[in-house]
């Protein structure tokens, strides 16, 4: 990966569909979320398709699954189909992976044969999807422990979700998971651990922002909504405190970079904190600059 030719690095895109057409949500939870963001045309590309897209448009792009089979009953994409694919296609693919928390010791293991013979950098967590508190140590502080061992990172989706709404019951996904708050603890316990809390946390932004300026292992992505909807105090906070630890995701396919970045432009983001948002803070995160 050459980062001086990177436009920019998408620290939050998934893969949605297997080599075997396989989904990773179930057609209910697929559709209704497709609705809610709005998409137009093809949500389901394959990973090669994802990669000729991010390098059409020079940029990089961490991308990942998510496991959540305990809960919905349904199979992810294979992480190592995942890391496989990145691997074919280094020059702009970053592979995550997911491991629901509910597997146990079994995906304590699994979590770290992936780091080691895969090469993954690091893992999301959905904990609404998942249905676990990210700090119930009884469930996933193993995966933690690896996580913080191997300096790779842990990702959590926090606030409000797409997948579920709209559904009667919101699909049985509850909202009260994905406090970031949770995340808070997950940072006190384990001090080196590298954190991306990911989206604009509504209800719970200024929460996002007081984790994120209180441990300094605490990231904020803006991935999953159009820059124009930012809360101000979002966009306060990266002009200036979290300058440094806020990071472009855009959250594909259910939100295209073209649009995200569109948008971007109109926001009100001081021209020397541009690049650090579009690029430079995650090549730092992830290991691709020297600290």
């Amino acid at each position: 990966m050459h980062l001086q030719d990177l436009v920019a690095i998408d620290v939050h895109t998934h893969a949605e569909v297997s080599a075997k057409g396989h989904s990773s949500l179930d057609d209910d939870l697929h559709d209704a979320s497709s609705a809610y963001f709005k998409v137009e045309g093809d949500r389901k590309p394959t990973l090669e398709e994802t990669a000729a897209y991010y390098r059409e448009r020079r940029m990089a792009a961490v991308i990942f699954t998510v496991d959540a089979e305990s809960a919905t009953g349904t199979q992810p994409v294979p992480n190592e189909e995942v890391a496989e694919a990145a691997a074919a296609n280094a020059d702009f693919l970053i592979p995550f992976a997911s491991i629901d928390p509910f597997r146990g010791k079994a995906g304590v293991r699994r979590a770290r044969r992936l780091v080691e013979e895969y090469g993954v950098k690091g893992f999301k967590f959905h904990p609404s999807v998942q249905g676990f508190f990210p700090n119930d140590r009884s469930v996933a502080y193993g995966l933690y422990e690896v996580i913080e061992e191997t300096g790779t990172i842990a990702l959590f989706h926090t606030g409000q979700t797409g997948i579920g709404a709209g559904v009667p019951g919101g699909g049985g996904i509850r909202l009260k998971y994905s406090n970031p708050l949770h995340v808070d603890d997950v940072a006190a316990d384990f001090p080196q651990l590298k954190i991306i809390l990911a989206h604009p946390s509504f209800p719970w932004q200024d929460e996002a922002l007081a984790v994120a300026t209180h441990k300094p292992g605490v990231h904020i992505d803006l991935s999953g909504w159009s820059p124009k909807y930012f809360p101000p105090q979002l966009v306060q906070y990266a002009n200036t405190l979290l300058q440094d630890k806020v990071l472009f995701g855009s959250d594909f396919p259910v939100l295209t970079p073209d649009r995200w970045l569109a948008d971007f432009e109109r926001l009100a983001i001081k021209d020397a904190v541009k690049p650090k948002i579009l690029k430079e803070n995650a090549a730092r995160l992830l290991g691709l600059t020297q600290p």
